[in-house]
């Protein structure tokens, strides 16, 4: 851990004051909801690359782990309520209690595989253990991904009014 980056514990930061925000109900916009599906695609982005050299097989294990994510964080805002402030473009959304412990399990598993890779560079050619990398950071980012999307459907379902569940 001596040996992170500065940046690294600035995304940590970043994240966990993020998901204590989701706790509470509040308003919001699309763009802010976008960060973290945006900040760990980036990140998965940057493994398969520079990690598993972005080889048709890297790329296929991670975009299956993004479909079985999508699917989950989907699903977990299936009892969530929007209302869209068509004035302002704002978005009110219900208390969030999953996004924290995502976002602290997503760090956790995504940090201990990079150190891991660090550690011992030969890894990124055990198939084993790309596919678990690939897989487990394709389903948390699919989960972000997800649930941004389920925000998206229903800002554009109803417009100007209380959203149904969504």
């Amino acid at each position: 851990m001596s040996n992170t980056p500065v940046w690294v514990w600035a995304i940590l930061i970043f994240l966990v004051t993020r998901g204590v925000a989701a706790m509470k109900p509040g308003e919001t916009s699309l763009a802010k909801l976008a960060i973290v599906p945006a900040l760990f695609t980036a990140w998965g982005l940057w493994s398969l690359a520079h990690r598993f050299g972005a080889s048709w097989e890297a790329w296929g294990e991670w975009l299956v782990g993004i479909a079985a994510g999508m699917a989950l964080g989907w699903l977990l805002l299936r009892r969530a309520t929007l209302t869209l402030n068509a004035a302002s473009g704002t978005l009110w959304r219900s208390a969030d209690y999953s996004l924290l412990p995502l976002l602290l399990v997503t760090f956790a598993v995504k940090y201990g595989f990079e150190v891991a890779l660090s550690v011992s560079p030969s890894l990124n050619v055990d198939a084993g253990f790309r596919a678990a990398c690939l897989l487990l950071s394709g389903a948390f980012t699919g989960i972000f991904i997800g649930k941004y999307l389920r925000y998206l459907r229903a800002s554009r379902q109803v417009p100007a009014a209380v959203m149904p569940t969504v």
